[in-house]
């Protein structure tokens, strides 16, 4: 793949548009399909250059028994306070914005499941820094964003090297601030996701210290609010909803081009940038089964916040979910797709 360089202030104009999988403030977008068939409206919440984007790019939208409203959000946290609030019937967010909400004790609940490659959550250094392994983090000043994926990656990268927070200076800074800052050299690391993984290594700015592979469970949910799951109708769209992300999710794995086209377009990204994250984690995605393994493995991420103190209490993650659309999925720990090398 060509390389290229950019700026910070270029990267920073791309990425502030992106929705990161699991912090930020919302930021309002709603639009309604108009093919006129059925009277049944759907809220759904979205992030830019998410569900709505691979739905229309798959061709998933052209014959929909029920209109769909979207609302577009920066992230999965304001999201999922949508779902509480009843004002979203269901959106798409990572792994770890489930666990903050549950351990708010907001009404949510967990109704799909997909499986990525985790090669996407870096811990990112200045690509001439001496740092070369998780364990010469001690001591480094480190940007995150709060309860996001990439936080449960920093704790579990400095765990296994025998560290914990405390061993580091935590930045918790958002990605836009986070880049900012990691450009101009006042953090020592960045822990971040696909897209600005992608996006940092492209620039020749930066390289991997650690990723999640191994760290992290690599899975992304759809999230749905149960007053929607009690209504029959809506739960019969949220079922059709949830069958046409997963076929569009393998219509990305089959078409890794025509997706970075479509996602770049919406997002800004460069085309560049938005294929290697595609191969990297993004088009990897293959829809499970929200199993005992699924459920076991989002304990240990509540668990572990709350040991921390960054959520108020433990408690049941299996409360929280509802098992209806599992059908014949494969496991949870089922292998990610993969693109090879190019991966």
């Amino acid at each position: 793949m060509k390389s290229f360089r950019l700026s910070a202030a270029a990267l920073l104009v791309p990425l502030a548009l992106l929705a990161s999988a699991c912090s930020g403030a919302s930021a309002a977008g709603d639009t309604t399909n108009s093919d006129g068939k059925g009277s049944l409206v759907l809220n759904v919440g979205d992030q830019k250059g998410g569900s709505e984007a691979l739905l229309r790019a798959a061709g998933e939208l052209d014959d929909l028994p029920y209109r769909i409203k979207w609302s577009t959000f920066t992230s999965g946290p304001p999201l999922l306070e949508a779902v509480n609030a009843k004002a979203v019937d269901i959106g798409t967010v990572g792994n770890t914005p489930p666990v903050f909400a549950a351990g708010a004790g907001s009404k949510i609940t967990v109704v799909a499941a997909t499986h990525g490659d985790s090669a996407g959550e870096a811990i990112l250094v200045p690509k001439d820094s001496p740092l070369r392994t998780a364990r010469d983090l001690k001591g480094k000043r480190i940007a995150v964003a709060q309860g996001s994926s990439a936080h449960f990656q920093l704790i579990s990268s400095l765990r296994q090297a025998g560290l914990g927070l405390d061993d580091v200076q935590v930045s918790l800074l958002q990605p836009a601030d986070a880049l900012a800052a990691f450009t101009s050299g006042k953090v020592d690391a960045w822990a971040v996701w696909d897209p600005y993984t992608s996006q940092v290594l492209l620039s020749g700015k930066g390289r991997v210290l650690t990723d999640g592979r191994g760290l992290v469970n690599g899975l992304g949910f759809q999230v749905a609010a149960p007053s929607a799951l009690a209504d029959r109708e809506k739960a019969k769209a949220i079922g059709d909803l949830v069958e046409r992300l997963r076929r569009a999710q393998g219509w990305v794995f089959d078409h890794p081009e025509d997706w970075a086209k479509a996602w770049a377009k919406e997002t800004g990204l460069p085309y560049e940038v938005a294929l290697a994250a595609v191969k990297r984690s993004n088009g990897t995605r293959i829809p499970v089964a929200l199993d005992d393994a699924a459920i076991a493995s989002e304990q240990k991420i509540a668990d572990t916040f709350a040991e921390l103190k960054l959520i108020p209490h433990t408690f049941r993650f299996a409360d929280y979910v509802d098992t209806r659309f599992n059908k014949d999925l494969p496991p949870s720990t089922t292998p990610a797709r993969s693109y090879g090398k190019a991966s």
